[in-house]
């Protein structure tokens, strides 16, 4: 199973763009700005599209895709999301002030977009990929995902924060790879809790959490441009001074443009 980086990053700037990955040819989780490095051809492979939550940076380039591709598709794309997500995106996004309702044109009968609802725990078959939709704890209802390839699960915590539940699945699992989020720095620290989001201090908690047998690579993604290079000395700081990643943990970092082969 290959997964690949579209973006990942917690804003945009140059050469950054919000959280997106193709997982394959069909699937999409999350429909951040990265998605517009897809060309149309690629786009119009894109079957499914599995969300977060409704955060702009995740779903920001859905309506513009489905523009883009779909007098080109035969079949709906199937938007898969929690209940409350499909709610927000009906409201205020395709409801023809922001966008129009895609999945009413051009017919009801034959929409270009159907949503399909879910919840935390399910586990998914999605054009033969299994995925776990896995419990994320954010300011609006959230989730992470959890995908299984040939040789684990390539894990994803979607945007959260403290998350005791996350934890206790995905130590069960065979993980081959975890994507975190860590979006402020410690000075944001105050920042990140009450939006629900990680700092470097809050990570090296949660990493505690994993069973000391367990040994994978830890990507971390959703940082701020402005506080990336903050974000990433701290983490490194973390690492001589106290020992907990060097000593337990792999720590890298995401870049757009990556791949994975799970």
């Amino acid at each position: 199973m290959k997964v690949r980086v579209l973006g990942c990053s917690g804003a945009i700037a140059k050469d950054c763009r919000t959280t997106s990955f193709l997982i394959g040819d069909s699937i999409l989780l999350d429909a951040g700005t990265g998605v517009g490095d897809l060309t149309l051809e690629e786009m119009a492979k894109i079957d499914h599209v599995l969300l977060t939550h409704s955060h702009l940076d995740h779903i920001a380039a859905l309506p513009l895709m489905l523009d883009a591709v779909s007098s080109q598709r035969r079949y709906p794309v199937q938007v898969h999301a929690l209940a409350a997500t499909i709610a927000a995106l009906q409201t205020h996004v395709f409801n023809n002030v922001i966008w129009p309702d895609f999945s009413a044109i051009p017919s009801a009968v034959s929409p270009f977009l159907q949503y399909q609802a879910f919840v935390s725990g399910d586990v998914l078959n999605i054009a033969g990929v299994q995925m776990e939709v896995l419990p994320a704890h954010h300011t609006v209802p959230a989730v992470g995902f959890a995908v299984k390839g040939n040789t684990g699960w390539w894990v994803f915590s979607g945007d959260t924060e403290r998350n005791p539940l996350f934890w206790n699945r995905i130590n069960t699992l065979k993980v081959a790879c975890l994507v975190i989020e860590t979006a402020f720095s410690n000075r944001e620290s105050d920042l990140a809790r009450r939006s629900l989001h990680l700092s470097p201090e809050v990570l090296a908690q949660e990493l505690a959490h994993i069973a000391p047998s367990d040994r994978y690579p830890i990507y971390v993604t959703h940082t701020k441009p402005s506080e990336t290079s903050l974000i990433i000395d701290e983490i490194k700081r973390f690492d001589s001074t106290t020992n907990i990643f060097q000593s337990q943990h792999d720590i890298r970092w995401l870049t757009a443009g990556q791949t994975f082969q799970v």
